[in-house]
């Protein structure tokens, strides 16, 4: 490793491409973009990050300062210093006291530590003169890495999209409090990865494993002070870079292997692994926010400014900036990273945390922007897994159901109906049996399948599934922010009690309800998406917001499980996985009055007609033909079992008419949600009349036909 002490460093001119640091067995080429950059140095650290050798970059091949290194090995430190223009009000804050982190760095050491060089101005609070006080000593450094890896033995699972089964979860969360696991290994990808950890996974039947954000992020300095962190990691500063306080080792670049080993871990065992990622916005804020990295090599480039007040940025993410994709440099930047994490770190998809963004040409939303058409044409990227979060703050930012075709969305119009159906609510029959039967409104148009439907009841944004039914408001003051910060959104459950409560009467229906939308969830078309810990009973003590709480709050808590509702839902899963009735891969036939394999009934047994769907009842049975209409992949036709599911959010037992097209079928009730586990040997017959309990759902399977 050079150290800072050898003032005399070989310098070969190197090449503009790849950018970033490049080590190749022997030394390491180095590339930075900056178009507005009059000079640039690359900045050299020894093992205590302080004493610095620079290297003046003399070689620029379209707008990429770059050279090449001979005795630059793994392992060195590095950062940039740019001069040029300091002139915010035309967009450039180029300033050589700031050290800047390579964008494209694969690797970044530690953390941020707060101090006032890291920030442009004098004063904070006001436009004021440049600060020229060095941000070195006080900012993480980039490193370079050793690229090679041995995943011999490993291969991408490559599951069919309509067999997927999601499990959003957050790598420290997740095995911070398991003692099945080493200490050591708990809260790092190696223990999101331990055996202990992949036998959970299996015994779960989930297929793929979404993780909450890896890119290193920035833990803001509002919230340090205050005594939190960001704990859900939507900060980025290093878009090639795996976040370092995930790594268990001490030595310096191991998180970037350890990563790989996860993921090598988890694809020997069957598990895709889809990275949440963070392109709309980075960790460097507002006009008044640090200067970190893009700020420093290129503002104007970089972000979206205020058109005529170029010293303000555009803010469609609600964090401060938004990154301007519309400059090819930038775009490159982001198709760049997407095509490192598939390539070299072997993910196997991705879900774009407000995804509108990225479609903002000008200040509208457009469908197919220059992101979209460079993604569809990659030919990398156009096969891996692209889920979208349909919206994001700004003007016309709600796109859900507009994403090219290839694309899944998460689905906020399933998650707001099914709430509000079992919440109770009214004129809701026709929403539920659209976000069943998959949402073919939404996605059917632009060639997409019901595969395209990322279906949720919680995410890591609001409420676990346990607080769903137990709080009728945020609880969100541990976030030190008056109970002002969350959305508000979960009305009346009329379950009696706010929170905990040993009333037996309500505990029966919180669980029952959580039954209620697990059941639904994972029987609806389209991909279902499960909230990590809803399945063992988390709770989040009502807090909706748990962005800052790197704590018992938001960690799993493995000693108190819901046994009975982790068998049951592990119960539905696998029940999902044998019959593909539920999980097709082309829609329904007919509309949604008269539809050839799906049948909509009344109590009475009739099917729903027009008049019907707007009646004020909480009722609604469906009828589902195990005759799918398509072949497997040997061709041979895709024949299930058929199913008959009953729905019933009211407060009142109700009795209906089991009705199907057969003679003299016969029934057996598979699920009752009345109950906390399946069942077995309850057999009905053809135009049986049933009693279904309030605020519940039943299950029942086609078992045979008399002659």
């Amino acid at each position: 490793m050079l150290t800072a002490t050898q003032k005399e460093v070989k310098v070969w001119p190197g090449n503009a491409y790849p950018l970033g640091a490049t080590f190749d067995g022997n030394g390491t080429n180095f590339s930075v973009f900056s178009e507005v950059a009059e000079r640039v140095e690359l900045c050299l650290f020894d093992d205590d990050g302080i004493n610095e050798t620079k290297v003046n970059l003399q070689e620029v091949t379209g707008y990429c300062w770059h050279c090449y290194l001979p005795e630059v090995k793994s392992g060195q430190r590095y950062g940039y210093r740019v001069y040029g223009p300091w002139d915010p009000a035309n967009g450039h804050r180029c300033n050589p006291a700031k050290l800047l982190i390579d964008p494209y760095a694969k690797c970044i050491e530690g953390q941020v530590k707060w101090d006032r060089a890291l920030f442009p101005y004098k004063d904070i609070d006001a436009l004021s003169g440049l600060d020229e006080g060095n941000s070195a000593p006080f900012i993480p450094k980039a490193v370079v890495i050793t690229p090679f890896f041995d995943w011999s033995t490993s291969h991408k699972p490559n599951i069919p999209l309509n067999e997927m089964v999601i499990y959003e979860t957050h790598v420290k969360g997740f095995s911070i409090k398991n003692t099945d696991i080493p200490e050591e290994y708990r809260g790092t990808y190696l223990g999101i990865s331990h055996p202990s950890s992949i036998r959970y996974f299996e015994k779960l039947g989930v297929t793929s494993i979404e993780l909450m954000p890896v890119h290193h992020f920035v833990h803001n300095d509002n919230l340090l002070r205050k005594g939190l962190r960001n704990y859900w990691g939507y900060n980025s500063i290093g878009y090639f870079a795996p976040h370092s306080e995930y790594c268990y080792s001490e030595e310096i670049g191991e998180q970037v292997s350890e990563f790989k080993q996860m993921i090598k871990n988890l694809h020997e065992a069957g598990f895709e692994v889809i990275l949440d990622v963070v392109y709309n916005h980075t960790a460097e804020g507002n006009h008044l926010g640090p200067m970190l990295s893009f700020k420093g090599f290129d503002n104007k480039a970089y972000y979206h400014l205020v058109k005529d007040k170029n010293e303000y940025y555009m803010d469609y993410s609600g964090t401060g900036n938004s990154l301007n994709l519309r400059h090819p440099n930038v775009l490159q930047l982001v198709m760049d990273s997407l095509r490192y994490w598939t390539i070299e770190m072997q993910v196997d998809g991705f879900r774009f945390d407000l995804a509108a963004t990225l479609a903002r040409e000008l200040h509208s939303v457009e469908k197919l922007s220059s992101f979209f058409d460079v993604l569809h044409q990659d030919p990398i990227l156009n096969q891996v897994k692209l889920i979208a979060e349909p919206w994001d703050v700004g003007e016309g930012g709600y796109q859900i159901g507009k994403f090219p075709p290839k694309w899944s969305e998460w689905n906020g119009k399933y998650r707001d109906s099914m709430r509000d159906y079992w919440r109770g609510e009214l004129g809701f029959l026709g929403e539920l049996a659209r976000r069943f039967s998959g949402s073919s409104e939404l996605y059917s148009s632009t060639g997409r399948r019901p595969f395209a439907s990322i279906n949720f009841i919680t995410a890591h944004d609001g409420f676990s599934l346990t607080d769903l039914v137990s709080y009728n408001g945020k609880h969100n003051k541990d976030n030190l922010d008056d109970n002002k910060d969350g959305t508000d959104d979960n009305k009346s459950w009329n379950c009696g009690a706010e929170g905990p409560t040993e009333d037996e009467n309500i505990v029966k229906l919180r669980d029952k309800q959580r039954r209620n939308f697990m059941t639904t969830l994972m029987l609806s078309q389209g991909i279902p998406m499960l909230l990590g810990g809803d399945e063992l009973g988390r709770t989040k003590n009502g807090n909706n917001n748990t962005y800052c709480q790197d704590n018992d709050i938001s960690w799993y808590d493995w000693e108190i499980i819901d046994e009975t509702f982790l068998d049951y839902v592990s119960n539905l899963v696998k029940f999902r996985r044998e019959h593909p009735v539920f999980r097709r891969r082309n829609w329904f036939k007919g509309t949604l009055a008269e539809m050839e394999d799906i049948g909509w009934h009344r109590p009475d047994g009739k099917e729903m007609e027009e008049k019907d769907w707007g009646l004020e009842t909480k009722f609604l049975a469906v009828f589902l033909s195990g005759h799918l209409g398509y072949a497997d992949s040997m061709g041979e036709p895709i024949i299930d079992n058929d199913f008959y599911v009953v729905f019933n959010a009211s407060e009142n037992k109700i009795d209906f008419v089991l009705n199907c097209p057969f003679e003299n079928a016969e029934w057996e009730k598979i699920f009752d949600t009345s109950e906390e586990k399946m069942l077995e040997g309850q057999v009905f017959a053809r135009n049986q009349t049933i009693t279904i309990n309030e605020h519940s759902m039943m299950v029942f399977e086609h078992v045979q036909t008399k002659e």
